[in-house]
């Protein structure tokens, strides 16, 4: 199975260039990243100050999950009015650089993981509702508990591609990360069955720790209230990878303190 980083990898090499006291140069480059991602780096005011933008297919939807805070918190000072054509935009003026290294690799870190932390709202919330919900539900037996524990959270749904979505849903037991994906033809389906079973066989072989996955052609529970998604396409084509992760599991993904990493979309 190939592991791709977590951070945009160009960009972290253009910044990293860039802080080492080389003389400023004008910059002006698109970045592709997987699932319709776009960054521009460039400098249109002045070369010492790097302009950092995205665009996002499902960004409006992030925003309604807790985006704009979570890129504040990230990003602070360094956010700027968005880049026309781009959703979301940070400059860096490098004569005002953090004084120390360890300071400037770690905005090197943060900034090549612009995507990531904009993808990470949905999570974030869904990990609080689970803890909240868990805490409540503590207090009840099964059959006592109000409607609201038993039923959990909304479904947050984040169309992230064309015509694939991540759904998400906290409940007091787990949370649930359900991929809707579309595997084309007969060669997608295969290498897709080989993909899932590495998980499956992680589970069983050492990882203690891996999640639940599970892999169906029709939609599952969680999912039965969201419309238009009865229909597997005319050949069966889509499918619903779903990843639950109970108590000691979010237990060792808070310890870790990057639950939503796990779910990287670079896929």
């Amino acid at each position: 199975m190939l592991l791709l980083d977590y951070q945009n990898v160009l960009i972290q090499s253009i910044l990293t260039e860039r802080f080492s006291g080389a003389p400023p140069i004008s910059i002006d480059q698109v970045v592709s990243d997987f699932d319709n991602v776009t960054f521009h780096v460039s400098t249109p005011s002045a070369k010492s100050k790097i302009l950092i933008s995205i665009a996002v297919k499902c960004f409006r939807e992030l925003l309604k999950y807790g985006a704009e805070s979570v890129l504040q918190r990230e990003y602070g000072n360094y956010i700027t009015s968005p880049e026309a054509g781009y959703d979301f935009s940070i400059e860096v003026d490098l004569e005002n650089l953090p004084p120390s290294a360890e300071e400037r690799d770690e905005l090197i870190r943060k900034v090549s993981l612009l995507k990531r932390n904009a993808m990470a709202a949905p999570f974030e919330r869904a990990f609080d509702e689970y803890a909240k919900l868990h805490e409540e539900a503590s207090r009840y037996t099964s059959e006592s508990a109000p409607q609201g524990v038993k039923e959990g959270g909304e479904v947050m749904a984040i169309h992230y591609r064309e015509e694939e979505a991540i759904y998400i849903k906290a409940s007091h037991d787990r949370v649930t990360v359900i991929f809707s994906t579309i595997f084309r033809d007969e060669t997608d389906r295969v290498f897709g069955k080989v993909f899932l079973q590495e998980f499956v066989d992680a589970r069983r072989r050492a990882i203690q720790n891996a999640p639940q996955v599970l892999f169906r052609s029709d939609p599952p529970l969680e999912l039965a209230d969201i419309p238009g998604l009865g229909k597997t396409g005319e050949k069966g084509e889509i499918g619903y990878i779903t990843f639950g992760i109970c108590y000691l599991e979010y237990c060792f993904f808070v310890g870790q303190s990057d639950s939503h990493q796990f779910f990287s979309l670079d896929t």
